[in-house]
């Protein structure tokens, strides 16, 4: 046995030099193009330097992965070459001013980890009409304290329905009614220089129907044809379909679209014009590495990977979480690597806790949406209890070094019930009929809810559902305003804010869909475009309404105090005031989480540590007082008193502390 195990160790390592000779070799093989690309763009001994160090360090992994994925077809180092050439024109490309921030990054790889940065999201069409207005909008974000803006989709997209930007017919193009490349160009500058994160979509699972390659193989180029999967017939489709869920149930059964003008199905994993890419074909993966460094270049710092996890197909399987997805993952990592190095990736993954994990590492997306967190933090509200996020949490938040998450409430997107039936059986529930009460809750249709969503993809067969709302009509703001109750009213301000400080305080970026900074409520109107309809995460898409921000400057009496005006500033101010007391609280900074459960289970109490500063976390889950005993705090915090950092407040160890509805404590030695 002993003998087999070196005799295995051995095979590995001679595998590792084969690969490690191979692809020495044909880098040396390579080297004269290489050069010659960099005599025709005439870049200086410097550039070639610095791009040569990178090529040296990633050059191995990555021809091991394109190796891997492609090396048995017979043009596999015609393409090796083409990518390699599509790295160098891409440092070749990129402003002198991203390369000096590339250098930097390199010497400290985790300058994402600062306590400082807190992202936002935003529909740009619906935040500010166009970019240029949004360039206007830049001392708003710093206003309330943001040092990462992602813009979602904003590229030029088909006609209609788009699934929210994510139908994409030109990553070269913006979509002419949001501006021009140049606008973009403009405001990525802009935020630059105030020390705003530019963060954008990388839609590389598909494009949409009307892209030029998609056109080309319509018009029966089999080149272009081969960029996608099509089929003549159902034969092949209908075995793939055995093994596949639908994502769009209410929209398409199945995941292929019959196309009147080919003749023949295609696979659209999403929505009918959203064609999937066949990344078996390695032509499809230099075009969209292209694509990435054509986007990277116009100063993006964060690139979200969009449906990582559907970008690989295979006979037999669910054609989900496949390993050469993360394989396709980490070669556009390595590219990244050589040609933008300050270039990092998020990952939207929204699949189960272990296979979200598996996305997230230095050498793949080095940060990721935690999508089981946000879920599990509106199980906890609806349940009043912690006792599933706590198990989760023991499991799910650690990640690797240099890595961390995107901690969320709301999204563009749906919320799905994503955790782990493991975890939920070990803390005594049925998953199955959890899920289903949750649906019914975040709906309104369980008794004494106090949440307004609505359905999005229903699944009568499966009983899957989904949930749509803003994170105030979640939260219970709607209803209270609906029913004029001033204590209702005050409950869902505590939950929106009881959220949202977990989201600031547990490790990683937090990020606001914006709108939730004055709680607006779900836009019901959205029915009245045809483009939008028949997908209801429309209704939690609002847009921005600029006289709150005339409100916030207003004065208001005593008799204003639950007017709405009211009720939207002091939202804002909480939060602005969260976001700025965790940026100078060294302890927030990195992901590092240590849980502390006490006895009751209507809490969450955590600690975060960095460099010597501490800070205890606590937070009630339910609307009734809770307590917690002193000690264990004191034991925690290693400290006799506490200070609130959010509000001044003293607490000695020496007593029971209590916590009033939905309150949340952020305690430091005193």
């Amino acid at each position: 046995m002993i003998r087999s195990s070196n005799n295995g160790v051995s095979r590995d390592r001679t595998r590792t030099s084969r690969l490690r000779y191979e692809a020495e070799l044909s880098l040396k093989r390579l080297s004269p193009r290489l050069e010659a690309f960099w005599d025709s763009e005439g870049i200086g001994e410097e550039l070639r330097s610095d791009f040569r160090k990178r090529l040296d360090e990633y050059w191995t992994d990555l021809f091991g992965l394109l190796r891997g994925l492609y090396g048995d077809r017979f043009d596999f180092f015609y393409h090796l070459e083409q990518i390699l050439l599509t790295a160098a024109k891409g440092w070749a490309d990129r402003p002198e001013v991203l390369r000096q921030s590339d250098r930097r990054r390199i010497h400290d790889p985790d300058w994402f980890h600062s306590q400082e940065i807190v992202g936002g999201a935003l529909y740009v069409d619906l935040f500010s009409e166009n970019l240029n207005k949004l360039t206007e909008s830049i001392d708003y974000f710093k206003e309330l304290g943001l040092t990462y803006l992602h813009l979602m989709p904003l590229f030029a997209v088909r006609p209609g329905d788009n699934d929210g930007g994510y139908a994409i017919s030109d990553y070269r193009s913006v979509d002419p009614r949001l501006g021009t490349i140049e606008d973009l160009k403009e405001l990525a500058d802009r935020l630059r220089s105030e020390g705003i994160l530019l963060v954008l979509d990388f839609v590389f699972n598909h494009t949409s129907e009307d892209h030029r390659w998609a056109q080309r193989a319509q018009s029966g180029d089999l080149e272009y044809q081969d960029f996608y999967y099509i089929f003549p017939d159902r034969e092949v489709p209908d075995q793939y379909q055995r093994t596949l869920r639908e994502i769009f149930p209410t929209v398409r059964r199945g995941s292929f679209t019959w196309h009147d003008g080919m003749q023949a199905w295609v696979w659209t994993t999403f929505n009918s014009f959203q064609w999937d890419l066949n990344y078996c074909n390695p032509a499809v993966f230099r075009a969209m590495a292209e694509e990435m460094f054509f986007i990277a270049n116009m100063g993006v710092d964060i690139l979200r990977l969009d449906a990582v996890a559907f970008i690989w197909k295979q006979m037999g399987t669910s054609c989900e979480n496949l390993p050469q997805a993360h394989e396709i993952i980490q070669a556009f990592n390595r590219l990244a690597r050589i040609g933008a190095p300050g270039l990092i990736f998020k990952s939207e993954a929204i699949v189960h806790p272990k296979d979200v994990l598996e996305y997230v590492s230095s050498r793949e997306c080095q940060i990721s949406y935690n999508p089981t967190l946000m879920a599990l933090l509106w199980e906890s509200l609806a349940t009043r209890k912690t006792t599933l996020l706590n198990q989760s949490l023991s499991r799910y938040h650690e990640l690797p070094p240099q890595t961390a998450w995107v901690n969320y409430l709301r999204c563009h997107d749906d919320i799905g019930w994503t955790f782990d039936d493991e975890d939920a059986a070990r803390v005594g529930i049925n998953a199955y009929d959890h899920r289903s009460f949750l649906n019914r809750f975040y709906t309104g249709q369980f008794e004494g809810s106090f949440a307004r969503g609505i359905p999005f993809q229903e699944n009568l067969e499966t009983g899957d559902m989904r949930i749509a709302g803003t994170l105030a009509s979640l939260a219970g703001l709607e209803r209270g305003i609906q029913l004029d109750d001033d204590y209702e009213i005050e409950l869902a301000i505590r939950r929106m804010l009881l959220l949202q400080s977990v989201a600031l305080s547990i490790g990683g970026i937090p990020l606001l869909y914006l709108g939730e900074e004055w709680g607006m409520l779900n836009d019901y109107d959205f029915v009245r475009d045809p483009a939008k309809a028949g997908d209801t995460r429309w209704v939690h898409r609002p847009k921005m309404r600029w006289e709150f921000l005339e409100d916030l400057r207003e004065s208001l009496d005593e008799e204003e105090r639950l007017h709405e005006r009211s009720i939207r500033r002091r939202i804002f101010r909480s939060q602005q005031k969260m976001i700025s007391v965790r940026k100078s609280i060294h302890a927030l900074s990195g992901q590092e989480m240590k849980l502390f459960p006490p006895k009751n289970p209507h809490l969450l109490c955590f600690t975060r540590s960095n460099s010597g500063s501490r800070l205890l976390i606590v937070a009630n889950f339910s609307e009734q007082v809770q307590a917690i005993d002193g000690n264990h705090l004191r034991t925690a915090g290693i400290s006799q008193i506490f200070k609130d950092v959010l509000t001044g407040d003293l607490f000695p160890a020496a007593t029971e502390i209590e916590l009033q509805p939905y309150q949340v404590l952020w305690l430091e030695r005193y």
